[in-house]
């Protein structure tokens, strides 16, 4: 099993295949899951001729479980010393949900040479939570109820969000997959509950907009119009308008995860932009 240790000595789980001298392709993973909700996305673009590279983030899926470290800071630094350890040059990443939200502060912090481009799919930025600087954000007290169901019953919260809203399961005429439900649950499962508690705040409250606007390189949104989870209006089309460079591709009547539903849609999208 491929791991590093981070400087202050937490154990990081990642895949890397392909050829070491093609292009790195990161993929920054969401809230509570792990490396392995990228698969799809792995294979296509190995089979592209891309070397292609999934972190488990600290405290989700295989990484090591501190009590400590659990916030957006953190998680950027864990990649800047990932990048290093694996000499990362010219790199596309690719983040989800929480992950484009870690994808946008690691690309801010980034050294220079190492970030190509960045993709955000169902991103948390700019901010998701209600604050004066935005109004029409989710108001907190949604999220303290995140928390409160995390601790009375993590399992069966989990079995919710996945046979629900993050793939768009609740709504009429959804061709459900029941293999999609259980991988999510047993990535959601596998981490640690402390993590994903604190990670709550993270992803919610965590303000990117300084982070968008200082990147230079080439930056595409892809937004599931129907995304239940990280209401478009609120993020992504307020998140290109802060981007120097930055391109919003929307997918009507998607879900949060459009992705992993629509797999090949989605993909045709991410390799153009990756060979372009």
């Amino acid at each position: 099993m491929s791991t590093f240790t981070t400087t202050d000595g937490t154990n990081i789980f990642y895949k890397d295949w392909g050829p070491r001298d093609a292009q790195p392709v990161v993929f920054h993973h969401g809230w509570p899951l792990s490396s392995d909700d990228w698969d799809g996305q792995l294979l296509t673009f190995l089979e592209q001729g891309f070397r292609v590279i999934a972190h488990d983030r600290r405290g989700h899926g295989r990484s090591d479980q501190p009590e400590h470290g659990h916030d957006m800071d953190t998680y950027a630094q864990d990649v800047v010393e990932l990048a290093r350890a694996l000499d990362l040059k010219n790199a596309i990443h690719i983040g989800h949900s929480t992950g484009g939200g870690e994808a946008t502060r690691y690309a801010a912090i980034a050294e220079p040479g190492r970030v190509a481009k960045v993709v955000l799919i169902g991103a948390v930025t700019p901010v998701m939570a209600q604050t004066a600087s935005n109004p029409e954000g989710i108001p907190l007290e949604v999220f303290d109820g995140f928390r409160a169901s995390l601790i009375k019953n993590r399992a069966q919260f989990y079995l919710d969000i996945a046979s629900g809203p993050f793939f768009g399961f609740n709504r009429e005429g959804a061709v459900i997959s029941e293999g999609q439900i259980r991988h999510w649950y047993q990535q959601g499962m596998t981490g640690s509950a402390k993590a994903h508690y604190d990670c709550i705040k993270a992803f919610s409250e965590t303000d990117f907009t300084e982070d968008l606007k200082s990147l230079d390189v080439p930056v595409l949104i892809l937004h599931g119009e129907d995304d239940q989870l990280v209401p478009i209006d609120n993020t992504a089309r307020r998140a290109v308008k802060m981007l120097k460079n930055g391109t919003l591709k929307t997918y009507p009547g998607l879900s949060h995860a459009a992705f992993a539903t629509h797999p090949d849609l989605v993909n045709a999208d991410l390799l153009a932009f990756a060979k372009a």
